[in-house]
């Protein structure tokens, strides 16, 4: 899909370098089939006001940016040095005025304004927290998608005793948030098989 700005396409060369600089740094950035699927799903709903919680370095709030020009996100980061990152390459993109970027844990964050879309891709072992705080932000008929349900296929498989504790802890909690999205009957919620899994939950 392209991803343009105006009448300027977004620079390739910007898109490469933060992809670079995530790799160097361990910074978690989607896929490229989590990206692509996100905004086509974007595109095809006419989605057009989005809450972000997990900025990292700002490469998902960009790309959502792109699919058109009327888009605007709020993103939420507590990291203090992948918040500063984000700041340049929104600056670099020219989309200060599209993207609102918070610094702060969004579990200490009350937000008044209602989102068609609401994205949680930030501390896996509070999606629900995430869920839960921001959902009364949801338009009706809204959705809330969650990024990393199968967490490098450790979600689906057998945990081995091998791993460090807090990892498997890691593991339960996704497994619950799972749990609880299927039997949360507000929702109709889907379960992808793409990039590191996702859950599309569309608010009935």
């Amino acid at each position: 899909m392209e991803i343009g700005f105006g009448s300027d396409m977004l620079s390739n060369d910007i898109i490469k370098k933060m992809k670079d600089y995530a790799k160097v740094n361990n910074v978690p950035i989607m896929t490229e089939g989590g990206i692509h699927y996100l905004l086509k799903y974007i595109k095809k709903n006419n989605i057009k006001n989005i809450l972000e919680v997990g900025t990292a370095i700002g490469y998902s709030a960009i790309m959502m940016c792109g699919v058109a020009e009327d888009i605007k996100v709020t993103t939420i980061e507590r990291d203090e040095k992948r918040y500063l990152e984000a700041i340049k390459n929104i600056k670099k993109t020219g989309l200060e005025d599209r993207i609102h970027l918070i610094y702060n844990d969004a579990l200490n964050i009350k937000l008044t304004e209602k989102y068609d879309l609401i994205f949680i891709d930030a501390a896996k072992a509070q999606n629900r927290k995430f869920f839960e705080r921001f959902e009364n932000n949801l338009v009706e008929n809204g959705t809330i998608i969650t990024d990393n349900m199968k967490f490098h296929g450790l979600v689906d498989t057998e945990v081995e005793a091998s791993i460090s504790r807090n990892l498997r802890q890691l593991v339960r909690k996704i497994r619950e948030y799972k749990v609880f999205l299927q039997e949360n009957d507000k929702y109709e919620t889907e379960f992808l098989d793409i990039g590191d899994g996702m859950a599309v939950s569309v608010k009935k």
